[in-house]
């Protein structure tokens, strides 16, 4: 098992896996990138929460209803809204057609009411507390969307379109933070069973400017979020895969989260990023799947 990647061997699994398009952070998938994703998501589905309900999202999700999670506050250079040519007719097919003096056809934009979706959780929230409220022992969710985050860096891995997976718990303070430490656990297992390198360590999240600064020192020194690290790019700078987040009553007291016994909610979730656990098992084990260790093409159905 390699234990440093190379630069070239980095290059290797992108052209063989991943089709380059003229966007940073968009790529096309292959077929056997694909399959590795089927095994995966099916590796995941095994360790179900029992009664957890399944939901779905497209890629976009409402304005407003981001607007009110607070992502907007504390990540606005991630964020992607949707937008829609406006105007007249005859003002944009000048546009489009160029004829229009000092002007682009983006600037006929403007935007609707949809963004695209940050985080497969964020549209979870309301409509559980729209249902009323929920037992102390908790309920979860099984979700999973394609997100979009407008990430700078062209790095291997580091998508502005990628795949997440969430397991999201919504109940007791106990319950959540419960829920989040048993992932912690499971998650090292399957980490065990794919047979990656990794470390899980306090993690932040990327808050926007200054005052996001303390915002992560904050969430590090409450142990609000750990990360499961793989080297795919470096030792020294390896690749959150997974995630584990104690959000406390933050969005209970936004959605107005209650439990039975009247107190607000507290959740919790585990995240995988599909993608780049896929790309983290091409760099640890090669191109050739056939060749991959017996007990990770068991665990993946290979």
């Amino acid at each position: 098992m390699p234990t440093q990647v190379s630069a070239e061997r980095l290059e290797a699994i992108t052209s063989s896996i991943l089709q380059p398009t003229a966007a940073n952070g968009v790529q096309g998938r292959t077929g056997v990138f694909e399959e590795v994703i089927a095994g995966l998501t099916a590796m995941i589905t095994r360790h179900r929460p029992d009664g957890a309900e399944v939901l779905r999202f497209p890629p976009v999700m409402s304005r407003a209803l981001l607007e009110k999670s607070g992502y907007l506050k504390s990540f606005p250079h991630l964020l992607g809204c949707v937008s829609s040519m406006t105007g007249t007719e005859s003002k944009i097919r000048a546009l489009i057609e160029g004829k229009a003096s000092g002007q682009e056809w983006v600037d006929a934009l403007a935007a609707t009411d949809l963004v695209l979706t940050p985080a497969a959780c964020y549209q979870v929230y309301p409509i559980i507390a729209a249902r009323g409220d929920v037992p102390q022992t908790g309920v979860i969710v099984d979700v999973e969307s394609y997100c979009f985050r407008r990430e700078a860096s062209s790095e291997l891995g580091r998508m502005q379109a990628f795949r997440m997976r969430e397991y999201v718990c919504i109940g007791a303070p106990e319950t959540a933070l419960a829920f989040r430490e048993s992932w912690k656990a499971k998650a090292e297992q399957m980490a065990n069973q794919l047979g990656v390198p990794f470390t899980l360590a306090p993690a932040s999240d990327p808050f926007f400017g200054r005052a996001g600064k303390l915002m992560a020192v904050n969430q590090v020194e409450q142990a609000l979020k750990f990360e499961l690290l793989i080297p795919v790019n470096s030792e020294e700078a390896p690749t959150a895969c997974m995630s584990f987040n104690y959000h406390q009553d933050h969005f209970g007291t936004t959605w107005g989260l209650r439990t039975d016994d009247g107190a607000v909610a507290h959740t919790a979730c585990s995240a995988f990023g599909l993608d780049r656990l896929t790309i983290a098992l091409f760099a640890t084990h090669g191109l050739d799947l056939e060749a991959w260790p017996g007990h990770v093409r068991e665990a993946l159905s290979l």
